[in-house]
């Protein structure tokens, strides 16, 4: 295999090699230099003239005295099953002082496009033990569902507790998760990962963790890496598994970067425009496919610039993907954990997962009630500002009253409160709605306000 000693330019990750041979895109590279050290790269664009490559170590120490050699196959994960309860670094090596891997098989990392035609609709409920995300928007089995952030806020948090609590009830099945966190802060990786060993969620777990000091190129394949992991227990070993990507917005930075670094011209903001097309591709890779027991169901959360939910990441995000959770600063302020505001979140895949042989057969009306009730004890809020709560009429009392229960029992819960859909969060969510008289429940059945209303609570 040939080696060049034709670079021409080095542009921050990137090196620029001239006189190659043919060269496929994504291919791998070798940089060889001059101390005997070696970097590894791939190639991100190619030409009759120049091939461009990024050094997944940074490029630092190459020089035009540095040899490159392609390697002629794309970037590969080591799979194997012993990959299960271990912490690697966002390029797949082991972190966490444990043996190296023994691959089962290599994976290409860019995955397998599903065909249309042989995904399967998703349908069964995941309980999450969060009662926003439980009762009114319902995480499903194959579903991309995002959490929208901001700064500060703890998604973070959220998705540890999800992390811990997720499962499919009613089955005993081969679930597992895969965490993937990309550009994170030395205490915040930390943080992670005393999170998993203390409350034992690592033995299920595969933890992918690219720092904030690691090369900007690595980010982009750690999303890669966790999906290609996801797909080899799904589809080979029939596991059920949830892909939990933070934070989507520190991999766009970095598509940004590099963007910036091959002088391409910038799309919105000066993000690529090729944005959606890449965010799809890893969005796109969630799915139920026919004739096979696995699945991959995915929860990326991403920071939305300056709490702007049509700056470009969310924009497209909410394009590709089913739905979104939206976090609330105001709730946050107020001491609210977690911080979940129901009325711009979305499941559009909800009801596919609830009812009768799922979760319980008034789940939906009950979810519609609650949106209703709370919709209209918020707008109450902004009145009682200006005439003062004296100048309301019972009704809008109650539904005032409403709106702050709501708030303090409903969204509200503890880090390690894990609640059962029937008898934690229905249950809850009829015990609020009685605080309103039986006639404003319009949205009920009367033989489901029969069976669930306490006689004793009605007004």
């Amino acid at each position: 295999m040939k080696e060049y000693k034709t670079i021409t330019r080095v542009a921050g990750p990137l090196i620029f090699v001239e006189k190659t041979e043919p060269i496929s895109y994504a291919d791998m590279v070798k940089i060889s230099l001059p101390n005997g050290e070696i970097k590894n790269g791939q190639v991100l664009d190619t030409s009759d003239d120049i091939v461009v490559v990024q050094v997944f170590e940074g490029t630092s120490g190459i020089d035009v005295d540095s040899r490159v050699k392609f390697l002629g196959e794309p970037l590969k994960l080591n799979v194997s099953k012993d990959m299960l309860g271990r912490v690697l670094s966002g390029s797949g090596k082991p972190i966490d002082n444990g043996p190296d891997i023994v691959p089962e098989k290599k994976m290409d990392i860019m995955g397998a496009a599903i065909n249309p035609f042989s995904r399967s609709s998703p349908s069964d409920f995941i309980q999450s033990g969060i009662s926003t995300i439980d009762a009114m928007n319902t995480l499903v089995r194959g579903q991309k569902l995002p959490i929208f952030s901001g700064s500060g806020l703890p998604h973070n948090e959220i998705a540890l507790q999800i992390a811990r609590q997720a499962k499919v009830i009613g089955k005993k099945e081969n679930f597992m998760v895969i965490f993937a966190a990309m550009g994170i802060t030395n205490e915040e990786a930390q943080y992670f990962i005393d999170d998993f060993k203390q409350t034992g969620a690592l033995e299920r777990s595969i933890v992918f963790l690219n720092l904030a000091d690691d090369p900007a190129v690595e980010r982009l394949v750690t999303p890669r890496m966790a999906l290609t992991a996801a797909e080899y227990f799904a589809y080979e070993h029939d596991a059920h598994v949830l892909v939990i990507l933070t934070d989507m917005s520190n991999y766009c930075e970095s598509l940004r970067e590099i963007g910036a670094a091959r002088e391409e011209i910038p799309g919105r903001r000066g993000y690529p425009g090729y944005m959606y097309t890449d965010l799809a591709m890893i969005y796109e890779r969630a799915g139920v496919i026919k004739g096979k027991k696995g699945s991959v169901t995915q929860l990326p959360i991403l920071t939305m610039v300056g709490d702007d939910i049509t700056h470009p990441i969310p924009d497209l995000t909410g394009y590709i993907t089913e739905g979104q959770i939206v976090l609330s600063r105001e709730l946050h302020r107020k001491g609210i954990y977690p911080s979940i505001d129901v009325l711009p979140s979305l499941s559009r895949l909800m009801n596919m997962g609830i009812g009768a042989e799922k979760t319980r057969e008034d789940h939906k009306q009950v979810s519609d009630q609650l949106y209703a009730a709370y919709a209209e004890g918020r707008d109450l809020r902004g009145l009682v500002a200006i005439v003062g709560e004296e100048a309301l009429s019972e009704r809008d009392k109650k539904l005032l009253q409403f709106a702050n229960d709501f708030e303090n029992e409903f969204v509200k819960q503890s880090r390690d409160d894990d609640r059962s859909i029937a008898d934690g969060t229905l249950a809850l969510g009829w015990k609020l709605l009685s605080i309103l008289p039986e006639s404003e429940l319009t949205r009920i059945s009367p033989e489901l306000k029969k069976k669930y209303l306490k006689p004793e609570a009605n007004n």
